[in-house]
């Protein structure tokens, strides 16, 4: 991102004068990278799954809601619906009851009934591996997908999450609220060989530093690189995420 990032009414834009180059950008993305893997080196995705199959319908119930309740949730639900067409036969409100806990249920729900049976139907009821597959399938996003393309294929993605969001804009790498837009900008500003790695530990940093209320600037590995670090530090922020 060339230039100051844009200002916004949100309180995590970055703040403070900040001018470098697109080139100077993506090297600050690499030091930034290699400075959260020293410091979160057991670093992981956060839900538990064996399976493409799992994962997928992890991912699905971790919208606006914690992977530690989602893993309460799944655990009892991945030895009862063990294939899609498990999942695509279990009925709206039995499993409606069963993952009611995880918010936005309903939707949920449906969506986990829907992409199972566009597996059956669509690919043999195996997880595709391509971004245009998986998001093809009916309640599948661009963040579900890069999930499922980063954690269960190997391949590379860049995650778009709240934290990955909220600590993007406060490094100033982007202005945007928008997940598919941020994702795009990083996309530029981070080689995609690293792709999955700076979306992983990024994630992990929102979790364990930069916290959406009251991030822990004096013990952050990448204050240096940080534009919003002073003012972070001192105010106590109500980030609505």
């Amino acid at each position: 991102m060339t230039g100051k990032p844009g200002r916004t009414d949100g309180p995590d834009d970055a703040r403070g004068p900040w001018d470098e180059t697109p080139s100077d950008t993506r090297k600050r993305a690499l030091r930034v990278l290699r400075a959260l893997k020293r410091a979160y080196p057991d670093a992981r995705v956060p839900l538990n799954y064996t399976s493409p199959l799992e994962l997928m319908v992890a991912t699905i119930l971790s919208a606006q809601c914690t992977d530690k309740r989602v893993n309460e949730v799944t655990a009892p639900l991945f030895m009862k619906y063990r294939e899609p067409a498990d999942w695509a036969a279990a009925s709206q409100d039995v499993l409606e009851a069963e993952i009611r806990t995880t918010g936005f249920f309903r939707n949920k729900a449906r969506a986990i009934r829907e992409s199972t049976a566009d597996l059956i139907e669509k690919h043999g009821g195996e997880v595709p591996n391509t971004m245009k597959e998986l998001t093809a399938l009916r309640g599948i996003g661009r963040k579900s997908a890069n999930v499922l393309l980063v954690h269960a294929f190997d391949l590379q993605g860049i995650i778009v999450d709240t934290h990955f969001r909220r600590i993007t804009r406060r490094l100033g790498m982007t202005a945007e609220m928008d997940p598919v837009k941020i994702e795009f900008e990083l996309q530029a500003a981070v080689p995609k060989r690293r792709w999955s790695d700076f979306s992983l530990f990024v994630n992990w940093h929102g979790r364990e530093t930069c916290f959406a209320r009251k991030p822990e600037c004096s013990r952050c590995v990448i204050a240096g690189d940080c534009p919003a670090r002073e003012s972070l530090g001192e105010i106590v922020w109500n980030v609505k995420e």
